[in-house]
């Protein structure tokens, strides 16, 4: 009798689990959680992946400031959020071109001065690293080409 007992606790336990495990698996692949940009994380992958004429001109602390800068940039801009304030105003769009004219004042401004292409190349991989983690989308009528293009599902190839 207490082997039975047992064994009922020990089934309605597991069905429990069972049940919240597939519920929650369901609201994931619903409505997925948003991705997480760690800054650490975005640094390796950027220097990792930036193309070797522009990673040939500039050193790794040069690739942190650029990164800095353009988060910087983006948050005034009100594309981004932090998790608990949301700074992000729906449908914002952001220009490259007004982003790197930022990014290389705002570096004079402190005393380092980047070509507009350095920036450029730093800011190109980054942006393939956000599309990468599904932080952002393709360019407004972009298509992805398959699997290996940066607008696609998958890490960009190197």
């Amino acid at each position: 009798m207490f082997a039975v007992t047992v064994f009922l606790v020990v089934g309605i336990a597991c069905a429990i689990a069972a049940w919240f495990v597939i519920r929650e698996a369901g609201r994931m692949a619903a409505e997925p959680p948003p991705p997480v940009f760690d800054m650490e994380e975005a640094y390796d992958w950027v220097f990792e992946h930036v193309p070797d004429i522009v990673a040939a001109t500039i050193t790794p602390a040069d690739v942190r400031r650029i990164l800095g800068f353009q988060l910087e940039f983006l948050q005034r801009s009100g594309v981004t959020g932090n998790g608990a304030t949301v700074h992000a105003r729906p449908g914002s769009v952001v220009g490259e071109t007004e982003m790197i004219d930022y990014i290389v004042e705002r570096a004079a401004a402190t005393g380092e001065a980047y070509l507009p292409e350095q920036v450029h190349g730093v800011v190109e991989t980054q942006f393939a690293y956000l599309r990468a983690i599904g932080a952002v989308g393709p360019a407004a009528g972009d298509e992805p080409d398959g699997p290996d293009d940066p607008a696609g599902p998958g890490l960009p190839a190197a």
